[in-house]
């Protein structure tokens, strides 16, 4: 008997038993539509979690910062647990106290040895400062970060939905955020290119506090000497008392002029391209781009933008800088590395962990990322497969009551000569069909759930003011599998009755009927 011959008597038989068998199958295609609905929610976030990391480039990307007190202390503790480890296994080792963590500064010196480690494509530091942009007579509050011209190349900053990248840099030009667009009164993207904007800054000066000393409104020099008592100038608690109240006064016109008598610092730009959003994942683009040589006149100078850095001079015995304001090397809150391709990021990580540094991989979180998923898509393969197991049950008793109502049927199949394996691969057969068609139904069944699902969230998104993403997807492997399992879920229910079937003996089967 060939196989066409077996489907043929196979969906013959079950025919006869229209209502068990359709009972039998809806029980099939429900779990299989649980477990291909369920996993193509997995699925779907997973591929929106790539998708987005291929987009950005970030599997090529590593951030770096300066280690913190915290990370400091784990290093002590890792080492610690090594040295202790190592006097386990030998005797004569002492354990002594760890040696001295490496911890360096993230300033120009740290982003020269970055760019110089093997494997290391491009670095560069996040720089970003408070400005106010004119753009057609209306001024608007935004920040603004250095970039350097080379970072255009990278897939985060290389696309655009109208312009293009910086010349040069030191140009006279501006690249601006598809969320800094929409706050403008601009139709179109279009339109935007080639306008010039007038970028302003405020930088603390040491100067303004120096001159605010002298010159202040709640200081008058002549009203102070004639509050001078002559008379006193030689009593020694007096003169102690008057340096005292007039130094407190004096320190505090100093900061007042320091943190309010701001130098603004301006430069009209030409914007040249609007990027496109995307960000995410620790990476983040201020809603203004400017080229390194530009961006550099809206550094802060003296002691830096924020007056705490002034304070912390002054605390810690420190000299201020009076006559050169420029900083020789300005401290950075990360610095972002762009990898080669096929170069091992772990490799990468240890060299900058030499150098005194704390990385951070994307390339290892998205791994992580993967084992997570991993787990989620097994326990909601779980809930499906106790669904599906839940449907085995069903068609075993199918097949146990096929045996009793076709017990004659098998006696004279068998009386014709047809031996056990014959009857044992009809039945199962039998079985297979209604896993098949279950398995079909479901996958259909788990498509139409997981679309529905999609509408529904695409909707809530949209009304959430949120871009609608597709959180659903049903990959071929996905069907591969619900297609197999319930196939064999089927054949695996049915070989019990199937072997209960090829062992009826004939002659009692016609006896008894």
């Amino acid at each position: 008997m060939n196989f066409r011959d077996l489907v043929s008597i196979s969906t013959g038989n079950l025919w006869r038993m229209k209502l068990r068998t359709f009972l039998t199958t809806s029980g099939v295609v429900i779990a299989i539509g649980a477990f291909v609905s369920m996993l193509s929610f997995g699925a779907g976030m997973q591929e929106n979690i790539a998708e987005e990391f291929n987009k950005l480039g970030l599997l090529n990307t590593m951030l770096v910062y300066e280690k913190s007190e915290r990370d400091i202390e784990r290093e002590k503790e890792r080492k610690q647990k090594q040295q202790e480890e190592s006097s386990k296994t030998d005797s004569t080792t002492t354990v002594t106290a760890p040696d001295t963590v490496i911890s360096r500064p993230l300033d120009n010196e740290a982003l020269n040895m970055l760019s110089k480690i093997p494997g290391v494509r491009l670095a560069y530091p996040y720089e970003s400062f408070t400005v106010t942009v004119l753009l057609d007579d209306t001024t608007y509050n935004s920040s603004a970060q250095a970039l350097p011209k080379i970072a255009y190349e990278t897939k985060l900053f290389s696309q655009f939905s109208e312009g293009k990248a910086l010349e040069s840099d030191s140009s006279k030009e501006a690249v601006i955020t598809e969320e800094f667009f929409e706050k403008l009164n601009i139709d179109s993207t279009e339109s935007i290119i080639g306008k010039k904007i007038i970028i302003s800054a405020k930088a603390s000066s040491i100067d303004s506090g120096l001159i605010a000393i002298f010159v202040s409104d709640s200081f008058n020099v002549s009203e102070r000497i004639r509050q001078i008592k002559y008379d006193s100038l030689f009593n020694r608690s007096y003169i102690e008392s008057t340096i005292r109240t007039e130094a407190d006064a004096a320190l505090n016109r100093f900061i007042d002029g320091y943190m309010n008598n701001n130098i603004i610092i301006s430069d009209t730009l030409t914007i040249a391209g609007v990027l496109k959003s995307g960000q995410g994942f620790r990476t983040r683009t201020e809603s203004v781009l400017l080229p390194v040589k530009t961006a550099e006149n809206f550094y802060a100078i003296g002691a830096g933008k924020n007056p705490l850095d002034m304070m912390s001079i002054l605390q810690s015995g420190g000299e201020l800088n009076l006559f050169n304001e420029a900083p020789k090397s300005r401290s950075f809150s990360k610095i972002t590395l762009n990898i080669d391709q096929g170069v091992m990021h772990a490799k990468v990580a240890d060299s900058i962990r030499a150098l005194g540094l704390r990385a951070f991989s994307y390339t290892e979180e998205f791994q992580q990322m993967q084992k997570f998923f991993l787990y989620f898509d097994m326990g909601l393969a779980l809930v499906g497969l106790i669904a599906l197991f839940t449907a085995s049950l069903g068609i075993t008793n199918t097949m146990v009551m096929s045996i009793v109502e076709r017990k004659r049927e098998i006696g004279v199949l068998k009386s014709l000569g047809a031996d056990e394996s014959y009857i044992r691969l009809l039945f199962l057969a039998e079985s297979g069909m209604i896993g098949t068609i279950g398995a079909f139904g479901g996958i259909i069944l788990g498509w139409t759930i997981s679309r529905i699902a999609s509408f529904i969230a695409k909707s809530f998104m949209e009304r959430e003011g949120v871009d609608p993403v597709e959180i659903f997807t049903l990959p071929l492997w996905l069907i591969a599998i619900a297609f197999a399992l319930g196939l064999l879920v089927a054949v695996i229910a049915g070989y019990f009755p199937a072997s209960r079937a090829a062992k009826v003996d004939a002659v009692e089967a016609l006896r008894n009927e």
